[in-house]
């Protein structure tokens, strides 16, 4: 009897021992499900409700609209073109105008050599050619003038010494004249009565207002008074040669003018 009893107790114990180490390990299942899952632990009711997660709504790039961006491209580059197309022209205007410099100062440089040949009494050498190709197009007749007269040259100071040579014949009358036209003159350059602001008409102060002209290089107004004297026709050689200076140093000034102007001559 006492020993079925010790036996029924002890199975008893032993069952609650293994009912308690169940409900344990149930309750640490329990515990482990609840913390891993969480779906399990809001069906039960304990799960702290989550915060919800605000959704980051990315800022919208703000992208230059295509057309304004199309139509500005075009307006920038056309305006780039248009700078660079007033520079382009400006560094053409100012080579153009360097190089017009240059030509002029050449033309120039032909010019005043051919002068000073000419006043010389030199030929023109290799400057015929130059006259010729720079300015014979344009001034073909006083090209012609200058070299011909540098091939029979007349120097001023020649032109000088002849007329002082001449004076005397100059000075009294032509072979022409009669004894009394020769008397009347000389005693009216003995003395004579003008106005004051006119020169003397006599020809004595005729001769010597052209030697002074002569002298300074004014050939014309030396020659106009020559011609007014009563001995003119006595000095044909001279006026001849007086004349083919001053038709030379003309077609200089003229070559010279031409030189100095923008064009075919003074490029």
């Amino acid at each position: 009897m006492n020993g079925s009893g010790t036996r029924s107790g002890m199975g008893w114990g032993a069952r609650l021992l293994v009912a308690l180490v169940l409900i344990l390990l149930g309750a640490a299942a329990a515990v482990w499900a609840l913390a891993h899952y969480e779906s399990a632990a809001r069906l039960v009711g304990i799960a702290t409700p989550r915060q919800p997660t605000a959704m980051l709504t990315p800022k919208p790039v703000v992208m230059n609209p295509a057309p304004a961006a199309t139509a500005g491209a075009p307006a920038a580059d056309e305006a780039r073109i248009k700078a660079l197309e007033q520079r382009l022209s400006a560094v053409e205007n100012a080579t153009e105008r360097a190089e017009g410099s240059a030509g002029r100062a050449d033309a120039l440089v032909i010019v005043f050599a051919a002068r000073r040949a000419i006043d010389r009494g030199l030929a023109l050498g290799y400057l015929e050619n130059l006259l010729t190709q720079r300015f014979g197009g344009q001034y073909p007749a006083a090209v012609a003038t200058v070299i011909t007269a540098s091939r029979q040259p007349v120097r001023l100071n020649d032109l000088v010494s002849d007329y002082q040579t001449l004076g005397p014949d100059l000075r009294r009358g032509g072979p022409q004249d009669s004894w009394w036209t020769n008397f009347k003159r000389e005693m009216g350059s003995l003395v004579e009565v003008h106005r004051s602001d006119q020169p003397a008409a006599s020809a004595d102060a005729r001769y010597n207002r052209a030697l002074q002209r002569l002298q300074s290089g004014d050939v014309d107004q030396a020659l106009a008074e020559t011609m007014r004297l009563p001995g003119a026709t006595r000095a044909g050689a001279w006026i001849e040669n007086a004349r083919r200076y001053i038709a030379a140093h003309r077609a200089l000034d003229q070559i010279e003018s031409g030189a100095l102007l923008p064009g075919p001559a003074g490029n």
